[in-house]
């Protein structure tokens, strides 16, 4: 009996420290300019996600800007409980709208500048969208195919996806491009669980140890 209520002591604190940790990270979340830490050289991000798992394989030196910028997303828990929200089959999914509207609205104007085209948009490899120069802020998109005419428009990717490709194959392309970015800025998860239920999502997304 002992034995048991260590135990359900034990995890008791780590269930608080745990809610203590999340809430620590909303915190950070709605302060992008803080979010400034250097990337390592290399390095992995693990992605959870309702279609299976998959690992991407961060190169600094491809976009060093692009490279920072989801280093301090993945570091942080930006990118967990979020949808793929636009997915075109042969060309790309595309996700990093936050659920949370309180937190995605920090981020709406919180752009990066861009970093030179040092790799092409290849399959798999993971590159940051954008609305025009120098505007990224926190949505991403993986290829499912080489679409090397993204080059030239200034798209330049910081990764590849190196495990797990064909769990990103199976993402639900159902919806295709219909739920509307505007709607998901501002009414995050709530819209898009009422309209459009059976989006994959990424339930975590964790720096690799």
């Amino acid at each position: 009996m002992r034995f048991r209520f260590v135990s359900a002591c034990a995890a008791a604190v780590l269930a608080a420290t745990a809610a203590i940790g999340a809430q620590e990270g909303k915190a950070a979340l709605k302060n992008p300019a803080a979010l400034k830490e250097q990337a390592p050289a290399t390095y992995k991000a693990n992605f959870d996600t309702s279609a299976g798992k998959f690992v991407i394989t961060v190169h600094r030196d491809w976009a060093p800007k692009g490279a920072d910028r989801f280093f301090n997303l993945v570091k942080n828990g930006f990118f967990d409980d979020t949808r793929f929200f636009r997915v075109v089959p042969n060309f790309m999914v595309q996700f990093g709208l936050n659920g949370d509207p309180a937190i995605q609205s920090n981020w709406q104007n919180a752009n990066i500048t861009d970093d030179p085209v040092k790799q092409s948009n290849k399959k798999g490899y993971v590159t940051f969208a954008t609305r025009g120069k120098d505007t990224r802020t926190t949505q991403i998109f993986i290829n499912f195919k080489d679409n090397g005419f993204l080059d030239s428009q200034g798209f330049a990717p910081f990764g590849e996806v190196t495990s797990g490709m064909e769990v990103v194959e199976k993402i639900t392309s159902q919806y295709g491009e219909k739920p509307n970015q505007g709607s998901i800025q501002s009414q995050g998860n709530a819209y898009l669980n009422a309209q459009f239920p059976k989006l994959d999502y990424v339930k975590t997304a964790t720096i690799a140890k």
